[in-house]
């Protein structure tokens, strides 16, 4: 654990090259900034260049900023061309809320596709490539979701914001709990590790144009700013896997109360987030929705 952690732990990172999905914001601009400020090259993959560029020339350090559009496959699949050499360490740190039920332009619920679906297609294109670890950012929101294996993109139950993201996030947690097995049973020297940021104000998303809704949104970014962990304190769980010697496959959240804020530590997961069982057959459909293979 621990709440007296900090990003000096990390050491000196020169020479070590890290893709971190999302980096233009929040938690993924806080992972980039601390990896750069540690020496390593950086690849900021974002959906936006031009803020990507503009990040970059802020944080300074090495870095390259490259597209990548995790709601298309067509974007996902032409990023590992645009990426020279090997890849040390690979941060699934991009996610989406959205406001409504839309799909993305390969028909996946948006949610699902690009915060679960785009990531394991890109994981999956770059594997051969990556020297030491992936980490996934999930989230304790996965606690309230099952998956509908019958409907996976929600087309037939009822969708809401919160209900289609919490099971995008359970399916990133399946999906690194075989990911981790398979990495184990091919004894394979990469070791993938699952996160938590904890409740991070600058990833709050306004998730509906009601007026009831915009009321809540305001009260909660309110007491998000006063109380929430900060975007460099969301970025700690990603942080201390790599600086600390925790074992392949643990899941790094926050020390405070509710997994709201605080420190790194390693925290459980629920019960269905275990289930090797429910993880093989999620990323099955992964397979067969994107084209791409597992092939630990």
């Amino acid at each position: 654990m621990t709440t007296s952690w900090s990003p000096s732990r990390l050491g000196n990172l020169t020479g070590r090259r890290i893709i971190v999905t999302g980096a233009t914001n929040g938690v993924g601009l806080g992972t980039a900034h601390a990896l750069a400020r540690a020496g390593a090259h950086v690849f900021l993959a974002v959906r936006n260049t031009e803020l990507g560029h503009q990040r970059a020339a802020e944080m300074g350090g090495s870095t390259s900023v490259i597209a990548l559009d995790l709601s298309d496959l067509a974007s996902v699949r032409a990023f590992p061309e645009l990426v020279e050499g090997d890849i040390d360490i690979l941060i699934n740190n991009a996610g989406a809320v959205t406001q409504h039920r839309t799909e993305t332009v390969d028909g996946f619920e948006t949610m699902l596709g690009t915060n679960a679906l785009g990531p394991f297609a890109l994981t999956n294109l770059l594997l051969p490539r990556i020297r030491s670890q992936i980490i996934n950012v999930g989230s304790d929101a996965h606690r309230s979701a099952t998956l509908r294996p019958d409907d996976m993109h929600l087309r037939q139950h009822k969708w809401t914001p919160m209900g289609a993201y919490a099971r995008s996030k359970l399916a990133v947690m399946l999906w690194g709990l075989e990911l981790d097995r398979r990495l184990r049973a091919a004894r394979s020297p990469l070791v993938s590790q699952l996160t938590h940021p904890g409740w991070v104000a600058s990833n709050l998303s306004h998730v509906s144009d009601s007026p009831l809704m915009a009321l809540t949104h305001r009260v909660v970014k309110t007491a998000a700013d006063r109380l929430a962990n900060d975007i460099d304190e969301g970025a700690a769980p990603t942080l201390y896997c790599i600086s600390e010697p925790i074992p392949p496959g643990s899941y790094v959240g926050v020390s405070g109360w509710r997994g709201l804020r605080g420190g790194p530590v390693l925290i459980g997961r629920s019960v269905v987030a275990c289930d090797y069982e429910a993880a093989a057959r999620f990323v099955e459909f992964a397979e067969a929705e994107t084209g791409t293979t597992l092939a630990v």
